[in-house]
């Protein structure tokens, strides 16, 4: 089965990229290489539809110093009110947040820190649903 990326996740990256066009693309990414294939992780396509839940977004989107942390903020907050709950946790800088600890920031503890990207996974929810991400950075007015 070929592998394919979720919509949502399909969306949320084309916003980004139309916001940010000359951006640093180096640790972007959504397959898993032969680490990611070794665990569980949502860059791994599923058995059973191939779909892939995550991206990988650079940290530098451009010249402005500190912009991803106030995209992961924004992303955190809209994850948190969005009843279609696309998305499932993000993780950056050492940090991740997700519904099951309310959106809250906490110490992430896992292999990668994710210091030079933004890790965004998504729910089976986003499979099929590419609506628009209402984000302040990416083109939203919330």
């Amino acid at each position: 089965m070929k592998p394919w990326l979720s919509k949502s996740a399909v969306q949320l990256r084309e916003q980004i990229d139309d916001c940010f066009p000359d951006r640093d693309r180096s640790s972007d990414g959504w397959i898993g290489d032969a680490r990611h294939s070794k665990s569980k992780s949502d860059h791994n396509p599923t058995r059973d539809t191939g779909v892939v839940r995550a991206i990988d977004v650079d940290k530098d989107l451009n010249k402005i110093k500190g912009l991803s942390v106030h995209l992961v903020e924004q992303l955190r907050l809209y994850a948190k009110a969005d009843n279609r709950k696309r998305i499932s946790y993000i993780i950056f800088d050492g940090k991740i947040c997700s519904a099951r600890g309310n959106w809250k920031y906490r110490t992430y503890k896992g292999f990668n820190p994710h210091k030079s990207h933004i890790h965004i996974s998504f729910s089976p929810a986003g499979d099929q649903d590419r609506s628009f991400f209402d984000i302040p950075l990416l083109g939203g007015k919330a």
